[in-house]
Formats: C-alpha cells, sequence, structure tokens
C-alpha cells in the first residue's frame, strides 16, 4: 500500500515537472518567434528627407563705396583724397551712419610709368589711385535708402565707381541660431510625412526612428534683384523602421 502512495507522489510529480517543461518551452517559442520577428522588422527601414525653407531679411550690409582718382603729383592726389573722403563721411554722417559703423581704407596707388607694358601705352597721368571708404551696419534700410541716394555726392564732385567685384554691396543674415529650432522641427515633420505615405503604400506601420542627420542650413540670395532678401534652406535624413 505504501509502495504503490509512492508510486502515484512519483508520478503526479513526474507530470507536473513535463507540464511545467512543456510551458517553458511553449512560452520559449513564443518569445523567439517575436524576437525573430522583430529582427525582420527591424531590416524593414524607409529612408526619407524632409525640406524645411525660410524667407528672412537681412540683417547686416556692408557697402563699400569705392572712387577712383588721378594725377601726376603724389601730394596733390593725397589732398584731393582726403577732400573727397571728408565729404563722403559727412555725407554719410548727416545721413544717420554713426562713426564707428564706418571705416576708411588707404588709398591704393598704381604708379602707370611702373607698369610692365608702360613703355608700350601712354598715359595722360601717371598715378591711378582707389579709395574706398565702407560702411558696416546692422541698418540695412536705412543703409539702402542710402545707397538709392548716393548720387547726392556727384554734385559735390565724388562719383562712386560700381562694377568692380571686390568693392560690391554685401547682405547677411546672422540670426541664424534664432531659427535653428524651428526650421528644423519643420523638416523633421515633412520628413515623417514621407515615411507614414511611403508605410501606407507598402502596406506597413511607421514604427521608430532608427537614426537621424541633419544637413547643412545654407542661406542663399532670393534671387539677384533683392540681395537683401534671403532664403534659408536645411535638409534632414531620418531612417524610420517599418512594421508589419
Amino acid at each position: 500500500m505504501q509502495e504503490q502512495e509512492t508510486n502515484n507522489h512519483q508520478s503526479s510529480k513526474w507530470i507536473i515537472e513535463a507540464t511545467i517543461l512543456a510551458a517553458g518551452l511553449v512560452l520559449t517559442g513564443i518569445i523567439l518567434n517575436a524576437g525573430i520577428n522583430n529582427f525582420k522588422d527591424r531590416d524593414r527601414v524607409v529612408t526619407v528627407k524632409g525640406l524645411a525653407e525660410m524667407e528672412v531679411q537681412a540683417d547686416k550690409v556692408i557697402w563699400p563705396l569705392m572712387y577712383k582718382d588721378l594725377g601726376n603729383d603724389l601730394t596733390t592726389l593725397y589732398t584731393n583724397i582726403q577732400t573727397k573722403n571728408k565729404t563722403i563721411v559727412d555725407f554719410l554722417q548727416g545721413n544717420g551712419i554713426s562713426r564707428e559703423e564706418i571705416s576708411v581704407a588707404p588709398p591704393e596707388i598704381i604708379d602707370m610709368e611702373a607698369e610692365r607694358y608702360a613703355a608700350q601705352t601712354q598715359h595722360p597721368y601717371r598715378y591711378n589711385a582707389t579709395s574706398v571708404i565702407t560702411v558696416t551696419s546692422v541698418d540695412v534700410e536705412k543703409v539702402r535708402k542710402l545707397i538709392s541716394g548716393q548720387t547726392e555726392l556727384l554734385k559735390q564732385g565724388v562719383a562712386i565707381t560700381g562694377g568692380d567685384y571686390r568693392y560690391n554691396t554685401l547682405y547677411e543674415f546672422t540670426g541664424l541660431n534664432n531659427i535653428k529650432p524651428q526650421m528644423i522641427e519643420e523638416a523633421t515633420k515633412n520628413a515623417r510625412a514621407a515615411a507614414e505615405k511611403f508605410a501606407t503604400d507598402s502596406g506597413s506601420k511607421l514604427g521608430k526612428i532608427r537614426n537621424a542627420s541633419q544637413g547643412q542650413f545654407t542661406i542663399t540670395d532670393r534671387d539677384a534683384n533683392t540681395p537683401y532678401i534671403k532664403n534659408v534652406r536645411v535638409v534632414t535624413t531620418v531612417n524610420y523602421y517599418l512594421r508589419k
């Protein structure tokens, strides 16, 4: 009788152990299957790009006022340059430009007789002087109005010369850090919208971000006629997981 009870006890113990083992194998299979599916899902990735653009007004202007002078006597030439420089500075200050915004460069003087081919060319004047006075200001609108009204200097005997690429007026935008977060957010949203459309079209669901990279910000003139209006652009690249 006691032997039978012992056998029954061992049999029940074996059944329990077998049940636990079977349940463990089933659970392991489920976990492995989920892991394999998850691994497969991780191989399914879509790469999208998001663009953000913004038009901004330039917040800094560099305006070189360049003129030329000719002469045969250096002393007279320098005197003329000093007189014209004073005329320009007075004109600028009289129109609201502070002295701190004005810089006067030393004149660049070329001795025409010292030039390589001087013996082959006749020059009416020996010295050719180039003078530049530069205005650097954050008041872009004020400077733009002055650029339009610089012909006033002609009445005072100063002819501002244009056409030299070295002395083009430059407009800059320095507030990039203030708009970066907004533009990155917009570019990321546009990238997600593109990824969601791809996922829908392919019968998938959009998963988490695998990785992302931010492109360089570029600042260019909106067009050749309005260089004081800038176009800021950034493209972000985002990789998303796709789920079934």
